[in-house]
């Protein structure tokens, strides 16, 4: 199966590695996908979409078992708040759909912010932009696809 994301990456010479797995519309979370496929589920990222009061949509992509901390990620961004992007907006601005969203190749570029734990890790996983699919590959070619800047983004 071939993504916007995949093909991205193909584009750049970056090599990525696939992995599939079955996909539970009741269980979207990177801790299942993390199970699923027998890996660390903070080497799962997930992506979140957020609104930030002055720079509007971006995304961040944290651990899968972290949570978001909206303070620390307005002071990344340089927004004084952000909240959380209304999941009906999600496919209209990205192309992707909620446990598919990857940080590379959405419709519309958006700024995209890496939580710093990512660089304890050879090789991270991230969605290929589909359900049922992840990709893994270095935190460093992560960054440089998605154009993301390092910040720390999630509550300890």
């Amino acid at each position: 199966m071939t993504t916007n994301a995949l093909r991205k990456l193909k584009t750049l010479g970056m090599e990525v590695e696939t992995r599939e797995y079955a996909v539970d519309e009741h269980d979207l979370s990177a801790v299942a996908v993390a199970s699923k496929l027998g890996i660390d589920q903070d080497m799962v990222f997930k992506t979140l979409v957020v609104v930030g009061d002055r720079t509007g949509p971006f995304m961040c992509v944290i651990p899968g078992s972290a949570e978001l901390d909206l303070k620390k990620t307005a002071r990344a961004s340089g927004d004084k708040s952000v909240a959380m992007l209304p999941m009906r907006e999600l496919e209209p601005l990205t192309g992707y759909v909620r446990g598919g969203c990857s940080p590379i190749g959405a419709r519309r570029k958006l700024p995209v912010f890496l939580d710093e734990t990512a660089q304890l890790w050879d090789r991270v996983s991230v969605s290929a932009g589909t359900r049922g699919l992840q990709m893994l590959l270095t935190p460093s070619d992560l960054a440089l696809a998605a154009e993301a800047a390092y910040a720390d983004l999630v509550k300890r």
